[in-house]
């Protein structure tokens, strides 16, 4: 999947440090990241590609393997402008573009991206935040406020039915194919209660027997992602939730067409499933 990066290895731990002139820099302009989306080395850019920046004016992200990533301070972002050659693209290519670590690295960045920029004003006082000197968090000088990056936990949901499974199609946003039931977890709920509420509200189906699978950082959303395979509990009867899906079905393991499962969680439940990798009496 697409966190699975080895033998590169993730350093998340947060630091207080300035950039060096072979250290990454990660820009964003909303959805859009500033790229070299056809080069296998450039793909960022680097400090030393820069003229006359501060560099206290770049926020340490993390690194992969020995190689560092950086943001540019958003309250100071107007002023820090990439090299021509860097143009924007919809940081959504890099779900299947590119060297997969750098793939993961800017999805991650996105992630942290819009955590800053939501968080430049207090919440409470209305006051502007400043940066922790010892932790990844925001801190409110006025009222003392202390936030800390969010991630919204979701399920994702493989419902099998003997040899047939539950495939879906979204009606919103850019992926249009099969995908499995899928949703947030609910302020007081359960993992469990939230699969099946999800399943219930998306298909009007019940299940049970819930096996957990694995898990997936997944930037796209902020979200920490858990797979459950379970089973259909009585009528196979499909209710669709039509102001979420276009689509759901009951498909056979050997009609599932063949998908990736080295970028989602969802495509490689669905793989493990069409190949017979997974059976729910696992």
């Amino acid at each position: 999947m697409l966190h699975e990066i080895a033998p590169y290895e993730l350093h998340q731990e947060y630091k207080r440090i300035m950039p060096e002139p072979e250290d990454r820099v990660i820009i964003f302009d909303n959805e859009e990241v500033y790229c070299q989306i056809e080069s296998s080395k450039d793909v960022l850019p680097k400090i030393d590609e820069f003229e006359n920046v501060n560099l206290a004016d770049f926020n340490y992200l993390f690194s992969i393997n020995e190689e560092r990533f950086f943001l540019p301070d958003l309250r100071k972002s107007s002023s820090i402008k990439p090299p021509d050659k860097y143009k924007k693209e919809n940081f959504f290519k890099f779900r299947t573009t590119g060297l997969k670590y750098l793939s993961f690295a800017i999805v991650t960045a996105q992630q942290l991206y819009q955590w800053y920029r939501s968080t430049r004003i207090c919440g409470v006082c209305g006051a502007e935040t400043i940066h922790s000197e010892r932790k990844r968090s925001v801190i409110c000088p006025k009222c003392e406020l202390v936030q800390y990056p969010k991630i919204s936990p979701g399920v994702i949901v493989a419902v099998t039915n003997g040899e047939q499974i539950l495939v879906t199609r979204y009606k919103h946003g850019p992926y249009r194919n099969y995908a499995l039931v899928a949703g947030f977890v609910e302020i007081g709920e359960s993992l469990e209660d939230a699969i099946r509420r999800e399943v219930f509200e998306e298909t009007g189906v019940h299940v049970k027997n819930l096996k957990y699978y694995k898990s997936q950082p997944w930037g796209f959303s902020s979200s920490i992602l858990m797979g459950f395979f379970c089973e259909l509990d009585g009528d196979s009867t499909i209710t669709l939730d039509e102001n979420e899906l276009s689509e759901a079905i009951w498909i056979s393991r050997s009609d599932i067409p063949p998908s990736d499962p080295n970028i989602a969680l969802t495509m490689e439940m669905m793989e493990a499933f069409r190949t017979g990798q997974w059976r729910i009496e696992d």
